[in-house]
């Protein structure tokens, strides 16, 4: 499957595109500083009677104006962690976005890598389905609050541009920026693969006992959009039933899926390869890491200490190397629908992301795949794996 989308990804690359050796590397450093602020925000919305009022933390990286230049507002760029994570898996990107000029917000959300430890340990309840509804809604609070300092706050005047706000997310907030970008979630969907919140099938898929949860949410799901979201990145997110088609098909700002070869958690094919194929939006990006995992992507030194060290199997070869892919990806991605400067849309091209790849860690980009494609490549891969099973030489019994 993935040599077929490879093939595809060479057969896009255009000619003419800069040589990016001698262009800007976007997956350095920015010209811009930065400052980090932490602030609790108290949301009163909340989904479950059990959490109450709501508390979360945001790191805010502010990038500041360099010498000589006006205050101009930036973009907001919002990062949303995975289950089990916290706001310091991605302190490195929003690091990096910051100083390329974007301002960005990382939550920490409800289900972090503190209440597992202490569900775990038998001192909390496990995270409820309801954080599938209160994540998007924290976000949305979030941008309430950050709107409200901007036109009452001298010291926030004029520091963001809350018009064109984009969302990062891994895993579960990858499902979270999907949903703030318009996808709706799937009722009639989730209802054929579930059982009750069990899924029919977990065999090759185990994301699929996390989106049957969404089938003991109450009643209606309303929308969770957010029109302030104008672009998404959703990192190995969970789709393919929460969502399917019908919930996909529904986004219709530029987004980018990035799945992994060797994700056991939401594989690459059922949970982005497909989902890419849903999207309906002129302006989208399916960028697959062939050796890469579901954490290759993550600081693994959450605040806190975090969960116990994960093997190096479930980590992936060189996850420096994938963070670095993300950091010129992500850039290249804001600085086009974001920030409006069309200049960076060559870093979108197939080209790009062959420049940039590594031989051990397979980097591929491509902007069109249908279903037809889709089917043939998995025609190919059938007939290859009948291929080897029909070379295989036959054992006998001694």
């Amino acid at each position: 499957m993935f040599a077929s989308i490879e093939r595809l990804a060479a057969a896009e690359a255009p000619l003419g595109l800069p040589d990016f050796m001698q262009q800007p590397d976007l997956q350095q450093p920015g010209p811009f500083t930065w400052q980090r602020q932490t602030f609790q925000f108290r949301n009163s919305t909340s989904v479950s009677k059990i959490n109450g009022q709501r508390r979360f933390l945001v790191d805010v990286y502010l990038p500041q104006p360099r010498p000589g230049t006006l205050q101009r507002p930036a973009p907001l760029i919002v990062i949303s962690h995975g289950a089990a994570s916290d706001r310091s898996t991605f302190a490195y990107l929003a690091q990096h976005l910051a100083s390329h000029g974007f301002a960005v917000a990382v939550l920490e959300h409800g289900d972090n890598a503190q209440r597992f430890r202490q569900f775990y340990a038998g001192f909390a309840r496990p995270p409820e389905p309801t954080e599938l509804l209160q994540r998007p809604l924290d976000i949305k609070y979030l941008l309430d609050e950050l709107q409200r300092w901007s036109e009452t706050d001298s010291a926030w005047r004029n520091r963001l541009n809350l018009q064109q706000v984009g969302v990062i997310g891994h895993s579960l907030g990858g499902y979270t920026a999907l949903v703030l970008a318009g996808a709706k979630l799937n009722v009639a969907q989730l209802r054929q693969n579930c059982r009750g919140s069990k899924p029919q099938n977990t065999t090759v898929n185990l994301s699929m006992l996390v989106q049957c949860e969404a089938n003991t949410l109450p009643p209606p799901m309303a929308s969770l959009q957010d029109k302030r979201v104008k672009a998404v990145i959703a990192i190995n997110p969970l789709a393919s039933s929460i969502l399917g088609q019908r919930g996909v098909s529904q986004i219709e700002v530029p987004v980018m899926l990035v799945g992994s070869g060797a994700d056991i958690f939401t594989p690459a094919i059922p949970e982005q390869i497909i989902p890419f194929t849903w999207l309906t939006t002129p302006n989208k990006y399916l960028v697959l890491v062939k050796r890469g995992t579901h954490f290759s992507m993550l600081n693994l030194s959450p605040i806190g200490g975090g969960l116990p060290p994960l093997p190096t199997a479930l980590i992936g070869p060189n996850p420096a190397l994938t963070r670095r892919y993300l950091k010129g990806l992500s850039v290249a991605f804001a600085q086009t629908h974001l920030a409006n400067q069309p200049q960076y849309q060559p870093y979108l091209e197939p080209a790009y992301a062959n420049a940039i790849s590594h031989p051990h860690l397979d980097l591929s980009l491509v902007q069109s795949l249908t279903t037809k494609q889709l089917d043939a490549a998995r025609n190919d891969l059938s007939k290859t794996a009948s291929t080897r099973t029909k070379s295989r030489p036959i054992e006998r019994e001694q």
